[in-house]
């Protein structure tokens, strides 16, 4: 009896850890971040491929020429045109993520009654030290010290 009963107490620790570790695993937000990331990824790869096999063929078309917008300069080639097709890369990568990620997630942030990406918290500022981003509520300052109106400034 006294074995089973010190083994049980070695496992519990480990068997604690395990049961802690997989709450954490499944928590909405971690959840959320990980299928994130993983469409992120695949979103990354897709995007990446429009760029390079549509984009820029046509910005350097534009150019004219084997460079393309780019030049050479003592045997180095400056390339103006991936750059762009770069930028564009980043801009159509941000917005797929923007409306396929942070959209949905923020509506079903509200329906949880959670705000996410939301605007900030309304704050006044200190007329004595002109620190800002103090709560509406605060009656004095926590810089200064000095009273405060209420009303925001």
């Amino acid at each position: 009896m006294v074995a089973s009963s010190e083994e049980a107490r070695h496992e519990r620790p480990s068997l604690s850890f395990l049961q802690g570790f997989k709450n954490f695993l499944l928590q909405g937000d971690v959840v959320v971040v990980a299928i994130g990331l993983v469409v992120a990824l695949a979103f990354s790869g897709l995007i990446s491929s429009f760029t390079t096999n549509i984009i820029t063929p046509l910005v350097n078309s534009i150019g004219g020429g084997s460079n393309g917008l780019g030049f050479t300069v003592r045997g180095q080639h400056v390339d103006f045109g991936a750059f762009i097709s770069d930028v564009i890369y980043f801009v159509i990568f941000m917005a797929v993520i923007y409306f396929v990620l942070v959209v949905p997630y923020r509506a079903i942030s509200a329906r949880r009654g959670v705000t996410v990406f939301g605007e900030p918290a309304l704050s006044q500022t200190c007329p004595a030290c002109l620190s800002e981003g103090l709560p509406m509520g605060a009656t004095k300052c926590k810089y200064c010290g000095s009273s405060l109106s209420g009303a925001g400034a």
